[in-house]
């Protein structure tokens, strides 16, 4: 099995995914810490803040998704790599419980939103066919950058000083934007026709869908 994609749309999308999780897996490394040790939150606001701000993003990326697909999933993910990025900003300025769980709501969401964005950008570049072994991939660049954003977030955690942390988040924004610009090479996609007369939320009423999606969500929330 080919580990990387052929050139063309499908490696620039990789490209852009393994991009900004390198800034993800430092983010995930040091994000407690940053909190608790240089913003002064306790592990139970954090942990309490960062869980609804999950929750919050499991249910904003379903309209995300739909604009995606009403607008074209190409611009939509591009604007949402960009808010992720935004987002780190509201971290920097937060120094209390509440604005910390209104900028982990932000942040949470257009993250998840840009997940869904790109999923609808993949099928609409990827013949049908090669969808499993092209997405395989993707998973593989995402791993990938995760460990080496963690092996860097390690390292401000030796060093452990509010510039090291405050270094990863900038990386982290930074490997956002850098991604935003690699979208560019993506050909944009037609938006998705909607169905006359189907509910916006339609997909909830495929009950065996729904029940795997939330119980995905419990794990996901560990």
């Amino acid at each position: 099995m080919r580990i990387v994609p052929p050139p063309g749309p499908a490696r620039a999308l990789a490209v852009a995914q393994l991009t900004d999780s390198i800034g993800l897996g430092g983010y995930l490394v040091c994000s407690a810490l940053y909190f608790t040790r240089v913003v002064g939150l306790s592990p139970t606001q954090v942990g309490f803040g960062l869980t609804v701000g999950w929750a919050v993003a499991f249910v904003a990326a379903v309209p995300l998704g739909h604009l995606a697909d009403r607008r074209g999933p190409r611009g939509i993910a591009i604007l949402l790599a960009l808010s992720t990025a935004a987002a780190l900003l509201l971290f920097l300025g937060v120094r209390s419980f509440v604005p910390f769980v209104l900028a982990a709501c932000v942040y949470s969401s257009a993250i998840s939103g840009l997940t869904a964005a790109r999923q609808a950008l993949l099928a609409g570049i990827v013949a049908a066919a090669d969808r499993t072994r092209v997405r395989a991939a993707l998973a593989a660049a995402v791993n990938g950058g995760i460990a080496v954003g963690a092996g860097l977030g390690g390292l401000a955690l030796q060093v452990d000083t509010a510039a090291a942390y405050l270094t990863v988040f900038a990386v982290d924004a930074v490997s956002l934007v850098v991604s935003a610009l690699v979208l560019l090479r993506v050909p944009a996609v037609a938006p998705a026709a909607g169905v006359r007369g189907e509910p916006r939320l339609a997909v909830l009423r495929d009950r065996p869908y729904a029940l795997v999606s939330v119980l995905n969500m419990v794990l996901q929330l560990h």
